[in-house]
């Protein structure tokens, strides 16, 4: 997996990134479109699509003129991925502090 699912949530770090992200969740959209949801730029759009193309989170095809963004769940995967590891890690940890503590406190019981 790499940094991969690191780099995509990264990318949705930003509420404009996260906002074309939620957009595109809810079906393919050209730039186009998106600017006309969005108080921002057909130019800053093409430049948060292109961030989250790089982070892995959106695929892109040509509609004749126009380029359709669509989430690509490989992404979501990799972020998916990414959290279950960290909370895997995290409850391991837990488990571990739980044990040492159980353990302390019956060598302290008489």
């Amino acid at each position: 997996m790499g940094t991969y699912g690191v780099d995509a949530l990264a990318a949705l770090g930003d509420p404009t990134r996260r906002a074309i992200f939620e957009r595109l969740a809810r079906g393919p959209r050209a730039v186009g479109q998106l600017a006309q949801e969005l108080p921002i730029s057909r130019p800053a759009v093409s430049q948060h699509l292109r961030v989250l193309k790089e982070a892995g989170l959106v695929t892109d095809h040509a509609n004749g003129t126009r380029r359709i963004y669509q989430v690509n769940q490989a992404g979501v995967q990799a972020i998916h991925a990414y959290l279950d590891q960290m909370w895997n890690q995290a409850l391991a940890g837990f488990q571990k502090a739980a044990q040492q503590i159980s353990a302390r406190e019956q060598e302290e019981q008489p």
